[in-house]
């Protein structure tokens, strides 16, 4: 009777060891792929929804939504902020308002509505109703340049955290029809739905740091040291962190400011997680 050879422990121990030894080589590759495929989708959402502000600025004799102002004074309607004013365009599209990478719901894990204490990974909302001017149950990863607004005439003082949307008509983009669109943010990876950056606003401390700021509300490592966002001529790509001082957020925003190598910032003035990302 022929008796079957069966493997050592020695051979077992060899097999699993060289198991091991892939998985120790494939892993960062698979999370390369994983953050890579992550990036693709989050562009895609962005696309969609830069195609529903097109479409809505067509039917509006080419304007954006007024946003908090309407009629020359402060409206907190929903239907002029971009989640209602947009909703009847992205309805069908499933999740469109969420970065793959911030997909948790902020007030579904004990993080509140607003901001979620820092946390980049997750979504704002949902909102219990209490909100004027966003509708019960809105939630989102993104976040709308609140500068792309068609703001009234004769809207006066800019916009400070004690008068949140009185930004003057003249540093805002009513339209796409502007030089330069592709420089101008419309919409991206955000840690709340607005922000109105101005060019001294400086970085977070780390990364996930609390909003201190306007540019903090969209300075954060979603996509390994870049942030999606969608432009004002409905392109779409990776913005890095950096970069973000040198895109033209408002009529006025000077992209030659001091957090930027033509404000002749060195490396050591950024926070040290931001050190190693690219300077702009």
């Amino acid at each position: 009777m022929t008796r079957k050879k069966a493997f050592t422990l020695v051979e077992l121990l060899v097999v699993i060891a060289i198991i091991a030894l892939l998985m120790s080589i494939l892993m960062p590759a698979l999370a390369r792929v994983r953050q890579q495929a992550k990036t693709v989708v989050c562009l895609s959402n962005l696309r969609q929804l830069a195609n529903c502000f097109s479409v809505y600025a067509n039917e509006n004799d080419g304007c954006y939504p007024p946003g908090w102002i309407r009629d020359g004074v402060m409206d907190p309607n929903p239907k002029y902020y971009w989640m209602e004013a947009l909703r009847s365009c992205y309805m069908d599209s499933g999740d469109i308002r969420l970065c793959p990478s911030a997909t948790k719901i902020g007030s579904e894990h004990g993080q509140g509505e607003y901001n979620n204490n820092g946390r980049t990974d997750m979504a704002w909302g949902r909102f219990s109703g209490s909100w004027g001017w966003v509708i019960e149950g809105d939630y989102g990863s993104y976040g709308w340049n609140s500068f792309i607004c068609n703001t009234p005439d004769g809207i006066n003082g800019k916009q400070t955290s004690g008068a949140w949307g009185m930004t003057p008509s003249i540093y805002n983009w009513r339209s796409a029809d502007v030089s330069g669109a592709h420089n101008i943010p419309l919409i991206g990876d955000h840690k709340w739905l607005d922000c109105w950056p101005d060019q001294t606003d400086e970085p977070p401390a780390y990364d996930g740091d609390k909003i201190t700021s306007q540019m903090s509300r969209v300075c954060m490592n979603r996509h390994n040291g870049y942030v999606c966002w969608a432009f004002l001529d409905y392109s779409v790509r990776k913005v890095g962190l950096k970069e973000l001082w040198t895109l033209k957020w408002s009529k006025q925003f000077e992209t030659d400011g001091p957090w930027t190598i033509a404000g002749d910032v060195v490396p050591d003035d950024w926070p040290e997680w931001m050190k190693g990302f690219k300077d702009f």
